[in-house]
């Protein structure tokens, strides 16, 4: 098969990818190595907890054997755990002294239908975090050049939020915000007034205005959407992307299809298309293409770039650096507050909105402040109220029951720190060569540690959210600063860093290997380095960017 552009996986960014290669004319192919799902079929989302075998929980012993680390996973239950990796069937492995759970869905749409479509812009003091206190390698590129790229994104894929005017969290193009809750009003209220911070409604991939013209509905506020949204009301590659590739006319959709290598040209210095596998009955097959992106989610395209070592480069494709694999990381995240407003009980609130709140990074920005770390931190949550009534019952058991479903309960809320990743070369990626898959490719290790600047950054956090709380009338129950396992913020990223110089990094400013001109990784693969903000929003508008550079360096025939 013969296109012009290959894009291997076909989620957050395979998705993209595909969508402005086919605008721009060109003929693609779009390879995943899961299964099809189509938008609206998704065949728990409209299920009913007495519908399912364990309503909708589940034996939580059962999914340990079953699935393995996925059972740990916040969004891993009975009606998601067909959306994410056996780990049994696609094995990993990890370093001596290492832990990390890497949470993985292969399918058509990857993990853009579950992630948590918190959509954040990054500012300067994330692109220039590196350079400022020394850790990993300067970023190519700044808030200016990614700008107009956000902008792009947001109006295509619908963005709900409210706009404060943060240098550290730059506004975007928002559809109208989800309202906060009263007790949400009043800590933003507290905060701002006590500590000049901002706690604004999370920016959420869910639409609060319908496009009728791209089938896609308003959120209907059912907070299920890691089932799969029918609806289109939030961002997934079915319901927004996908389309819009499908309309041109020029797109051909591959599943089933492990890419087991990248073909490479040493007299042309270009790959000429993958190699794969059908998952189904072990055949093999081949395309050829004159541009290639990898979009297989970072630890998979750093993966795939390792396996693809040849004679000109024995250490992995477009790895003459030798920097492949290194500086990997995740966001240390863990729940530091949790606090009871009982003064507002007698209060209550409708809805499942489908996003918390956050509260904008505040720390290391024009002072460092930080005490033992040079990064930010954020938090992400929100307060919920129990329908379990407040007051004593003196009534039969069937009258309690009913006022506990019906009478306004306790008040909590919730403050879940995310902080920054320091870019480190101990963290990375190899390939074990005592261990092969189910297809014989050679299984991914993965190295892995968190380190004393990031326990430092979360124990501050922690003491700084007991603080806003307790000031704002709370009472603090618990709250914890350590972080959790690597993988569980589902935010891994690096390994196949852009930077300025070739010597020290794999990509340059277009998110293009260095070595290999027209391979693209645009993928979280090519982070150098992870801010405290949910990644994807960037990932998208350096896919855009990339597609857009690339589609003008093969017109002028630079590649």
């Amino acid at each position: 098969m013969q296109f012009d552009a290959i894009v291997v996986g076909s989620g957050i960014t395979g998705g993209w990818a595909a969508k402005e290669l086919t605008q721009a004319g060109l003929k693609v192919l779009m390879i995943e190595r899961g299964r099809e799902i189509v938008h609206g079929e998704y065949e728990t989302e409209l299920k009913a907890p007495w519908e399912m075998p364990f309503r909708g929980v589940g034996d939580a012993a059962l999914y340990a054997r079953e699935y393995q680390v996925q059972s740990q996973n916040r969004h891993f239950n009975e009606y998601t755990q067909g959306h994410f990796v056996n780990d049994k069937d696609n094995p990993y492995t990890t370093a001596p002294g290492s832990e990390f759970n890497w949470l993985r869905s292969y399918q058509l749409g990857g993990r853009s239908l579950t992630w948590g479509r918190q959509t954040y812009r990054w500012s300067d003091y994330d692109f220039g975090a590196n350079k400022r206190d020394g850790n990993g390698t300067d970023w190519p590129i700044r808030y200016a050049d990614l700008a107009p790229w956000y902008d792009k994104v947001e109006e295509f894929i619908g963005v709900s939020g409210a706009a404060e005017g943060l240098p550290q969290l730059p506004d975007g193009k928002f559809q109208p915000p989800m309202a906060l809750n009263v007790v949400e009003q009043h800590v933003r209220k507290e905060i701002a007034g006590k500590f000049g911070r901002c706690m604004t409604i999370g920016r959420t991939a869910n639409m609060t205005v319908a496009k009728p013209e791209e089938g896609r509905a308003e959120c209907q506020n059912r907070s299920i959407c890691a089932r799969g949204c029918s609806f289109g009301a939030y961002f997934s590659t079915q319901s927004s992307t996908l389309p819009a590739a499908k309309a041109t006319g020029n797109l051909t959709v591959v599943t089933d299809a492990v890419v087991e290598k990248l073909d490479y040209d040493p007299k042309t210095n270009r790959v000429t298309g993958v190699r794969y596998i059908n998952t189904k009955d072990g055949s093999r097959g081949a395309a050829t293409a004159r541009l290639v992106f990898l979009n297989a989610s970072a630890f998979n395209s750093v993966h795939l770039m390792l396996n693809s070592r040849n004679d000109a480069m024995p250490r992995g494709l477009a790895n003459s650096s030798g920097v492949l694999g290194t500086q990997i990381m995740d966001h240390p995240s863990t729940l530091s507050t949790i606090a009871l407003f009982p003064q507002f009980n007698d209060r209550t609130t409708f809805g499942n909105r489908p996003t918390g709140v956050v509260v904008a990074r505040y720390r290391n920005m024009d002072a460092m402040d930080g005490v033992g770390h040079s990064r930010g931190y954020s938090f992400q949550g929100g307060a919920l109220q129990s329908n379990w009534g407040a007051g004593k019952r003196e009534a039969g058991i069937g009258t309690a029951l009913k006022d506990k479903l019906h009478s306004p309960g306790m008040w909590r809320m919730v403050l879940v720190a995310f902080a920054d990743c320091v870019p480190r070369d101990s963290n990375r990626l190899t390939l074990d060569a005592a261990k092969t898959d189910r297809f014989g490719i050679p299984q991914l290790q993965i190295q892995f540690a968190f380190g004393k600047e990031e326990q430092a950054a979360l124990a501050q956090a922690k003491a700084d959210a007991a603080e806003m709380l307790t000031s704002a009338g709370g009472t603090v129950i618990m709250g914890m600063d350590q972080p959790g396992t690597g993988g569980m913020a589902i935010h891994e990223m690096g390994g196949a860093r852009m930077g300025h110089d070739p010597k020290t990094s794999v990509l340059n400013k277009w998110s293009q290997a260095h070595d290999v001109p027209n391979l693209f990784v645009t993928d979280g693969a090519q982070m150098a380095s992870s801010a405290c903000q949910n990644p994807s929003l960037t990932y998208m508008a350096l896919t855009a960017r990339a597609c857009d550079a690339a589609v003008k360096m093969l017109r002028e025939g630079k590649i």
